[in-house]
């Protein structure tokens, strides 16, 4: 008995409607990217290990997807394993070819990644990221860019985002403060998870992690923040809660202009300074941020942050970079779920030719290459079949226009052109066809 077709979990097929779709994302944010100076490199699927071990966490080591040498004799080989993201391995690139690079360098990538997750809604083991970063540089305005490019990608997409903002030289303080800073990673990853298992459990972790209920309880108000509180009030707030925490007021300054340079710029973001943000990431080091849809339930579709030092693991310590990564795959379950895909996106082909003979095919064959050379994109229906067979092909791949030719269209040197959504039909000239096709 034959094997039946399968794929792995967490992976999925994309049929034609879907890479018109996914095309759709990556082009309108390839080309927001552009428009910021951003330009497009590419790194291979897979690195060494000990470039992507102890990056993301230990949650996140033990996501990572290995792979077992072969080709290569055993033992000499460095263990290998997927991309984990692209952050990781962009670091890697700016040391090993920082001879070549102009910095502050700006660059996007748009690959996939592979995570060993349990599949879900929304979360799948093989996705796609889109990233862009600027590095070299630790002027705020790196900041300011990626919110404003935020803006403008979903501004197009037509998605209403809110955009949260954290620092973690803030989350740092806070530590501090309750007298924990050598539980920083632990106080991170615990309340990073808050949306997700609510403040009852994340108190739990807390403690299991080895906060006391003395330090537990210095972190409410934190963790039951009040909705609503303008984002300069927080930032009040958290400079009188921070005050004996440098480095917890050096962030409460960061964000302070962050904002003095969104207002600026006039952005129109739905911005919110989200104290319980933390991203579990062990890389970032200051300014931390993730992009929620409104209206849908799906999680972060964008999150990055600053990072310091991330270059240093790679011998190049001192390099500061910012950097956001645009989750595809969540984007397009969020347009199919709000139906705002552009309806054109359905088909790429303009027109198709339908024939009731061999030589009406002939014939339509020397049309098409006036048209491509045109810019229109054109199909001939292979063989000279039924006419309601050909109809149906026009139908099933959402076509909208069909030249008919016979032998009565063949003697005027014309085709019968069919508006396939309101069934007019006219006789045109090759001249007058491209004119409609192109209007």
């Amino acid at each position: 008995m034959a094997q039946k077709p399968s794929i792995p979990k967490g992976t999925r097929d994309f049929g034609q409607i879907e890479m018109a779709r996914r095309n759709y994302i990556f082009d309108t944010i390839k080309s927001v990217f552009s428009l910021y100076g951003f330009q497009q490199i590419e790194t291979p699927a897979m690195e060494n290990i000990g470039t992507l071990m102890g990056k993301y966490g230990e949650e996140g080591d033990k996501l990572l997807f290995r792979i077992q040498n072969s080709g290569e004799k055993a033992g000499l080989a460095p263990e290998k394993g997927l991309r984990y993201d692209l952050t990781v391995p962009f670091a890697r690139y700016v040391v090993q070819h920082r001879e070549e690079l102009s910095f502050p360098f700006k660059r996007f990538q748009i690959q996939p990644v592979w995570r060993a997750d349990r599949p879900q809604k929304g979360r799948y083991r093989e996705f796609y990221q889109c990233d862009v970063d600027v590095i070299g540089s630790d002027s705020l305005i790196g900041e300011l860019e990626l919110i404003q490019i935020v803006e403008e990608v979903y501004r197009r997409l037509g998605i209403n985002v809110c955009l949260h903002i954290n620092n973690r030289k803030i989350l740092a303080g806070i530590a501090e403060v309750i007298g924990a800073p050598d539980k920083i990673v632990d106080i991170t990853v615990a309340i990073d998870k808050l949306d997700k298992i609510g403040v009852e459990a994340v108190n739990a972790e807390l403690k299991e992690r080895g906060l006391s209920d003395e330090q537990v309880k210095a972190l409410e108000p934190i963790l039951n923040q009040e909705s609503g509180i303008r984002n300069q009030d927080k930032l009040a707030q958290l400079r009188e809660y921070l005050k004996d925490s440098e480095i917890g007021l050096k962030g409460v300054a960061e964000m302070e202009e962050v904002f003095r340079l969104i207002d600026a710029t006039d952005v129109k973001l739905n911005i919110e300074l989200d104290l319980c943000l933390a991203r579990g990431l062990n890389y970032y080091t200051g300014a931390i941020f993730e992009v929620k849809a409104l209206d849908a339930q799906i999680g972060s579709i964008t999150g990055g942050g600053r990072y310091d030092n991330l270059t240093g693991i790679f011998g190049l310590p001192g390099v500061s970079g910012v950097g956001i990564s645009f989750g595809a795959d969540r984007i397009y379950d969020v347009l199919t779920e709000l139906d705002l895909f552009p309806k054109e996106l359905q088909s790429t082909t303009q027109v198709l030719f339908a024939t009731f003979g061999t030589e009406e095919l002939r014939y339509a064959l020397g049309w098409t290459k006036e048209l491509r050379a045109q810019g229109i994109a054109v199909e001939v229906y292979p063989e000279p079949t039924k006419m309601k067979k050909q109809m149906g092909y026009a139908d099933s791949k959402q076509i909208p226009f069909v030249a008919i030719v016979g032998g009565d269209e063949m003697a005027q040197n014309k085709v019968m052109l069919k508006n396939m959504a309101s069934g007019e039909q006219k006789l045109v000239s090759q001249e007058e066809l491209v004119k409609e096709l192109k209007s």
